[in-house]
């Protein structure tokens, strides 16, 4: 009998179906799992399914049964991956179950910042157009995606599906080779080129040693063309005092994110503190989250677990 913990079911939506294995199996799952219970939940387990409860060494140390941990997400920092490689435990996560919805909320956050959407519903909302006694008023800047240059960071799956939207609407696409690479792939331009000539930067890679504060004072201060900076990715990617001080020095020209370093943020944090102004827009890290996409995430799970089971693994990291 295989026994199945589920650590932290909460993150998938409650109307998202998560259909048994199809093997003889347990499946004991948790709504929510803090850092300091993983290791005694995760003690007698064969398969564990993890989105956000951290599963470091300590924890792996005490499951000695453990063959299988299954990340219902697509970045695997929250596993330790060298450890579990060690120990000779794989980890897989989910791929391209969100290919249309990632892409449509950097477009929607794009969108709404570039036109001043949210000002000026608040401002209607307040009476200024009657204050306007005419049929429109200009008091927040507007400005046109199309003829504008786009700098993607990260230019995966998701990278790419950006990018064609980009071009859709009339964008010219940059894709960031990587930061202080002396070498460039083809179709790449040089990470500080990117930074220098975009209208708008937008972040869609992995967070790692590499790629944590991939943005931050230096990058900020090479933004010449004051871009509004867009991050669907990760918290981490993006040194958070150091945009609090690019918004202030009028580096750039707004920020959308859906992530934080820390979700959710702390109420005195540089996200916090900047969520309330015109030009940001903070969203609680649900780009990914569409139903459609919630449902193809939670399929493809049970699936990997299925596959690995049965001695057919996929999407393995280690």
């Amino acid at each position: 009998m295989i026994r199945i913990v589920f650590l932290d079911r909460d993150t998938l939506s409650p109307e998202t179906v998560v259909r048994a294995p199809s093997m003889p199996h347990e499946m004991v799952v948790h709504a929510r799992t803090a850092p300091h219970e993983v290791a005694e939940r995760i003690r007698d387990a064969d398969v564990v399914i993890t989105n956000k409860a951290p599963v470091r060494a300590e924890a792996l140390a005490g499951a000695a049964k453990l063959k299988l941990i299954a990340v219902s997400a697509t970045g695997t920092d929250i596993v330790d991956l060298t450890e579990a490689k060690a120990r000779g435990i794989a980890v897989c996560n989910i791929r391209n179950y969100a290919k249309h919805t990632v892409p449509e909320h950097t477009f929607a956050l794009m969108l709404a910042l570039r036109r001043s959407i949210l000002p000026y519903r608040q401002s209607v909302i307040e009476g200024r157009w009657q204050q306007a006694a005419q049929f429109c008023y200009f008091d927040y800047p507007i400005a046109d995606l199309g003829g504008s240059t786009l700098g993607i960071i990260g230019h995966g799956t998701l990278g790419q599906s950006v990018g064609k939207i980009a071009e859709a609407f009339g964008m010219t696409v940059l894709a960031a080779g990587r930061r202080g690479a002396t070498e460039l792939k083809p179709g790449q331009t040089a990470f500080d080129e990117v930074l220098k000539r975009s209208d708008v930067i937008t972040l869609h890679c992995p967070l790692t040693r590499e790629t944590r504060g991939v943005i931050g004072e230096r990058e900020f201060a090479l933004m010449e063309r004051r871009p509004l900076l867009i991050n669907t990715g990760r918290g981490g990617l993006v040194d958070e005092l150091a945009l609090e001080k690019a918004l202030d020095a009028g580096q750039i020209s707004g920020a959308g994110f859906d992530v934080t370093d820390g979700e959710p943020p702390a109420q005195n944090s540089p996200m916090m503190r900047i969520a309330n102004r015109e030009n940001v827009i903070l969203t609680p890290h649900v780009a990914w989250a569409s139903r459609e996409a919630i449902q193809a995430l939670a399929d493809q799970l049970i699936e990997n677990i299925e596959l690995f089971l049965a001695g057919t693994p996929r999407n393995l990291v280690t």
